[in-house]
């Protein structure tokens, strides 16, 4: 399979990416964002493209693929909402508008989160917009897919490029393998997400919500 992936610098991005390079069953993984992972891999191509909003210079580039991951996305926390929501609606949008008119009925997996509220008229900032992004996405002919993950646990190596974030993982680190069995429903990983988004794609699944526990389970 070929697939693309969006925010591979971040958290999950980067797991999902070492999970496609390590699958013997992709044969190409393009990684798009502002800036290059910096690693290296025969099976990766990256593409650094400065406007996320727009993708009209790079189409001839986003054809032929068979899913995309899009894990880009940053936390509400001191952020206006049109700021937000330029970022979390517009970017993605943006990304899934292009490439299901390039790769109608591609498997789409977006990273949203849990709580978020799909019927766009919660308390929470952050939820409504996750919701319309959702809602937006599940409109489009895609097979998409709104992954939810709760508490997300960094493995092989894997950090945060959020300084309070990663002050918590440190913090919270020795509990993690406890937490995880206490939890089973509620923790996944970001082992766990890279092989689920895969197995998205090859078990052929259909649009939809996945939360924590359902994300395991694909993982599986």
């Amino acid at each position: 399979m070929k697939v693309l992936i969006f925010g591979a610098t971040g958290m999950v991005g980067q797991g999902v990416l070492r999970a496609c390079l390590q699958a013997p069953d992709v044969e190409l993984a393009v990684t798009i964002g502002r800036a290059a992972t910096g690693m290296k891999d025969a099976k990766l191509r990256e593409i650094v493209h400065a406007d996320l909003a727009d993708y009209a210079d790079i189409e001839s580039q986003l054809t032929g693929f068979d899913a995309c991951f899009f894990t880009l996305g940053v936390t509400s926390s001191g952020m206006k909402q049109d700021d937000y929501e330029r970022i979390t609606y517009g970017f993605t949008l943006a990304a899934g508008e292009t490439l299901s008119r390039l790769n109608p009925g591609m498997t789409f997996v977006y990273v949203s989160g849990s709580g978020t509220d799909s019927s766009e008229k919660g308390r929470m900032m952050w939820a409504r917009v996750k919701g319309r992004t959702e809602n937006a996405l599940l409109r489009l002919p895609l097979r998409a897919l709104m992954f939810r993950p709760g508490f997300i646990e960094p493995m092989d190596g894997i950090e945060s490029k959020t300084p309070s974030y990663r002050f918590f993982y440190k913090v919270l680190g020795p509990l993690l393998p406890l937490l995880r069995r206490m939890f089973p429903n509620q923790i996944v990983s970001t082992r766990d997400m890279g092989q689920a988004m895969l197995n998205a794609v090859r078990r052929g699944r259909g649009s939809g919500v996945l939360e924590a526990r359902d994300i395991r389970r694909l993982a599986e």
